[in-house]
């Protein structure tokens, strides 16, 4: 016959067992395995990006779930954060941003281990204008050709000349301006360049 357990051993038990789980959680998230807090996994980050205005960020701080919240940057550069009020992040690399906030945390939390999540990119954008279904403003979040916005933007006019499309690019000071045959393109046989932030799509 087996003895009851205790109301204490069986607590104890239960204090132990959240215990060793919300270790394993916490470790999982120090090593990046976790979802970062306040949304999804951080998303593919394009070569060479650097933190914009309007950037949709994670600040995650092992051990520290106070100080770790989603943050979008401020049009003056910015982001607040608990402990260190307004820190200036704009044109930063995610990695930079971490070793400037864990330089910053350290008077005020024991041995930090901050990581920087990029929960959406929102700096990043082009411009498209002329005969197509949906002018404006588009989000490059990633890599897009300019076939790939056009569809985005609903296709070409019945006026549109599909020969005469071109990019207005600035390169070292100048505008360049790229052709681009839409026709060619569609088949495969012409240039379908990528484009880059600040890229202007003009389709006469």
């Amino acid at each position: 016959m087996h003895s009851a357990q205790s109301p204490d051993s069986s607590n104890k038990n239960k204090k132990e067992y959240v215990a060793s789980n919300t270790n394993k959680d916490e470790h999982a998230a120090a090593k990046g395995s976790a979802a970062p807090i306040g949304g999804p996994a951080a998303i593919k980050l394009p070569e060479g990006y650097r933190v914009g205005v309007d950037d949709e960020l994670v600040i995650s701080v092992w051990h520290e779930p106070e100080l770790s919240q989603g943050v979008a940057v401020r049009p003056d550069g910015m982001i607040t954060l608990p402990l260190l009020n307004d820190v200036q992040v704009v044109g930063l690399t995610s990695e930079e941003m971490q070793v400037l906030l864990t330089e910053k945390m350290k008077p005020f939390v024991n041995d930090p281990q901050v990581t920087v999540s990029v929960k959406a990119i929102k700096s990043r954008k082009v411009f498209l204008f002329g005969n197509v279904a949906k002018q404006g403003v588009y989000p490059l979040g990633g890599h897009k050709t300019v076939m790939e916005l056009l569809a985005e933007a609903g296709g070409l006019t019945p006026f549109a000349k599909e020969k005469s499309i071109y990019v207005l690019r600035s390169e070292n000071g100048k505008q360049v301006r790229l052709p681009f045959n839409y026709k060619k393109a569609l088949s495969g046989k012409g240039v379908n360049p990528e484009l880059l932030s600040g890229d202007m799509v003009v389709v006469p």
